[in-house]
């Protein structure tokens, strides 16, 4: 009954938002959140120890602001926009660099599959490969001992696909992204390539693009998996506290320490 009359009184589609809303202060992280706050005021109101109290609320309302989507779009926009995919790409090989992978998972053709952001990688690489019709090396080898060859499981994928497989090279060795800008570097040079059009994730791709540079490698970027839209719309719901914005905004400052890394101290 009650819900009846709350779907009426504020109308289906809004009725969703309002209870997705509620809903991210009962479950992590927002029920922390909230009783970090609770824990805030009692402080202050009742043990009287302001200055902790006013510690504490701040610590949480940083905290609280980055499992929001508001911020998050604006952090992971900034990194995201960096670079942006060339009109007319040209090149002689597409470079896709790996982002995960897991070997005993079953797939449509074998056992083997890689993770979200480099399935999303792979389906532009292999888009850009029916273009212009050069080979695509794939970058990315096993980092843990229950992660697969990310290199050859994409490549039984984009074989799958219809990508010839005289069109495909692997570089097997790579477990983080300067070893897959050493490594792609090499492979380029034993076969005579030398424009390189690179594929990985757009919050990826600052850091990709300054690792290639380090090896002598001018690449032409071509950023793909976007995590955020372009141009965001305000709603409400972004400021509900979510795993995935604070997921999101992690990957912005681990990203950004990355870079300052490989920029100054490699």
């Amino acid at each position: 009954m009650w819900m009846g009359f709350a779907l009426y009184f504020f109308g289906g589609c809004d009725m969703v938002y309002l209870l997705k809303f509620g809903a991210s202060w009962v479950l992590p992280p927002g029920i922390f959140i909230l009783a970090l706050f609770v824990l805030a005021w009692w402080l202050w109101k009742k043990r009287g120890e302001k200055r902790a109290a006013a510690v504490l609320f701040a610590l949480t309302f940083a905290f609280y602001l980055l499992c929001t989507g508001l911020v998050a779009e604006k952090t992971m926009g900034w990194l995201e926009s960096a670079y942006q995919p060339p009109e007319r790409p040209a090149g002689d090989v597409i470079i896709m660099l790996g982002g995960g992978a897991y070997s005993d998972t079953p797939d449509v053709d074998g056992t083997g599959t890689l993770c979200a952001s480099p399935a999303s990688r792979l389906l532009t690489a292999v888009r850009l490969q029916r273009q212009l019709d050069v080979p695509i090396l794939l970058s990315g080898g096993q980092v843990y001992e229950d992660t697969g060859a990310e290199a050859k499981i994409a490549k039984r994928v984009l074989m799958s696909l219809g990508v010839p497989e005289d069109k495909i090279l692997t570089e097997t060795r790579s477990i983080n992204t300067s070893q897959n800008a050493r490594f792609s570097a090499e492979i380029l040079r034993e076969n005579g390539l030398s424009h390189p059009i690179l594929v990985t994730s757009a919050f990826h791709m600052k850091r990709s693009v300054l690792n290639f540079a380090k090896q002598g490698v001018a690449v032409e970027p071509f950023p793909t998996d976007y995590m955020v839209a372009h141009h965001p719309v305000f709603h409400y719901t972004k400021l509900r506290p979510q795993t995935e914005a604070l997921l999101d905004n992690v990957t912005v400052l681990q990203e950004t320490l990355r870079t300052f890394v490989t920029r100054y101290l490699e």
